[in-house]
């Protein structure tokens, strides 16, 4: 199931039942698992780390160096989980010395012309459209979905279950569960339609809603905001994921 018009170097490692179509490259310290499929012209370079039932479509590179002045060299890796769907032109670059890995995770769908930046980790589950760029070592938490032309500053985190609207750009942290939007970006309610499509409760999404209007829309600083929600929201782990997100956030959340 190999090309004869692919190059595969001799030392790369390959599973069983792998689709290579015509003119991939595939370079040496490279790992591919099983029942893969990658099509003509995808390039999966040095470092490469791919798991099992992922579709990579023509035109797509993983495993370049990255992109960071900083880069000495080092041997670093860029790692893919399983079940993806890697689309055209989709650009996944291999970690530095800060993280040493770049890291997608399972069960994501990443859109034509989509960059994934050195020491970046894509969770499981999420879609992010067409020709969203992220910059380095920006986290995006599980089950995110990011609309097309999103631009994210370096050392951003993205939460788990948001909605980012097309064409935003942002450089702090977008917490889990909500919609944002706008220009400039900002909060823009909770993923109410996301959050019943993924099975969560009427009673937890109002208890979401509520955290979320204690942090937004009461005029306290995000420490005594945080402590009401303590105080007021009857705790579970999604209400514990938010307050510790945003607790942790270096950046600062979007407004």
């Amino acid at each position: 199931m190999i090309s004869p018009l692919a190059y595969v170097h001799p030392e790369a490692i390959i599973g069983e039942n792998v689709e290579i179509g015509p003119f991939v490259f595939i370079d040496k310290n490279v790992v591919i698992g099983d029942n893969n499929t990658i099509m003509p012209n995808a390039n999966i370079l040095y470092g490469s780390r791919i798991g099992n039932n992922n579709r990579i479509f023509p035109g797509a590179v993983i495993g370049a160096i990255p992109q960071d002045l900083k880069f000495r060299g080092e041997e670093t890796t860029a790692e893919i989980g399983d079940n993806n769907t890697i689309r055209e032109n989709v650009t996944i670059n291999r970690g530095t010395a800060a993280k040493g890995k770049t890291i997608v995770g399972n069960n994501n769908l990443l859109m034509e012309g989509v960059h994934v930046a050195h020491d970046t980790h894509v969770g499981s589950g999420c879609i992010i459209g067409n020709s969203t760029k992220m910059a380095g070592e920006v986290i995006i938490d599980d089950n995110a979905i990011v609309s097309a032309n999103v631009l994210m500053h370096q050392f951003c985190r993205v939460g788990g279950y948001v909605m980012i609207q097309g064409g935003c750009r942002f450089s702090k942290d977008i917490p889990p569960y909500i919609i944002a939007g706008r220009e400039p970006i900002a909060y823009s309610g909770i993923n109410i339609v996301g959050l019943r499509r993924r099975g969560f409760s009427n009673e937890l999404i109002e208890n979401i809603h509520n955290a979320y209007r204690i942090i937004y829309n009461n005029g306290k600083n995000v420490t005594d905001a945080l402590q009401q929600v303590r105080e007021e929201i009857p705790m579970s782990p999604e209400i514990e994921y938010i307050v510790s997100f945003i607790e942790n956030s270096e950046r600062g959340i979007i407004r």
